[in-house]
């Protein structure tokens, strides 16, 4: 094999078949490296030269332990779990916590970055700061714009109505001020218009964006990379129907 060839390792924990097929269209551009278990995949419906199957019986471990040590030039979750493909990764990269980045697209094409979308990511005020400082870089690789939206839990008429509601709002302000970003309030539809990366008020709430965009709004994820660690690892969705665009995403920030 050229050495130019990219060597990126995917997961396969359940429904060989969508990552398979992800990692065939990609062949030629790539070449793919799948971890799963023993047994999990019919190598008759491997091409060979163009995908590899690398079994073993903690396919998490393997693909984590494959990265960090250059065997492959960068890895895509796939259908791996989270909770232990997330954690062998923060112990091996030696991050107390991970900080991810979504590139998402709209129904009718509109591309953007967001983040948090980790459930325990961006709750504070210093976190979401860091995000932005990331997201302008891989914003900039990518031809988005580097217009930043702030979003809150209301509008400013909505002051005085929860505390939560004001803090977020507080929290909000203080976040765009800083990074001479604009506070949107509750309005995302204003902010996916004019910016190309939007900061949810939190990390569920952005998991929440996620989810509905992808699987109830018929936009798309192109996979989410880990920005705080020094090698190319990009999370996906189990429920994703697709990862040809996760793999092409983790291609691209090899360049």
């Amino acid at each position: 094999m050229s050495p130019e060839v990219k060597r990126i390792g995917i997961g396969i924990g359940n429904d060989a078949g969508k990552v398979l097929a992800s990692a065939h269209a990609v062949a030629g551009r790539v070449h793919v490296i799948c971890y799963c278990r023993p047994s999990t995949v019919d190598r008759k419906s491997v091409s060979a030269g163009q995908v590899t199957i690398a079994e073993h019986n903690e396919p998490e471990e393997a693909l984590i332990a494959d990265l960090m040590a250059g065997t492959i030039d960068a890895a895509v979750r796939g259908t791996l779990p989270s909770n232990s493909t997330l954690k062998a990764l923060k112990r091996s990269s030696g991050a107390d916590h991970l900080e991810r980045i979504a590139l998402l697209e709209t129904v009718n094409g509109k591309k953007f970055l967001l983040a948090p979308v980790g459930v325990d990511e961006g709750w504070t005020v210093q976190e979401k700061l860091a995000l932005i400082k990331k997201a302008k870089n891989i914003a900039q690789r990518f031809g988005l714009s580097q217009e930043v939206g702030i979003l809150s839990g209301g509008r400013f008429g909505d002051v005085g109505r929860h505390p939560q509601v004001d803090a977020s709002m507080a929290d909000a302000e203080l976040v765009a001020r800083l990074s001479k970003a604009r506070h949107y309030e509750i309005l995302i539809e204003d902010a996916i218009d004019q910016c190309g990366i939007i900061i949810a008020p939190d990390g569920i709430s952005g998991n929440l964006i996620f989810r509905t965009l992808v699987f109830l709004g018929g936009g798309h994820g192109h996979g989410a990379p880990v920005l705080n660690i020094d090698k190319i690892f990009v999370d996906t969705s189990r429920a994703s129907p697709d990862y040809t665009n996760a793999l092409l995403l983790a291609a691209s920030l090899l360049d």
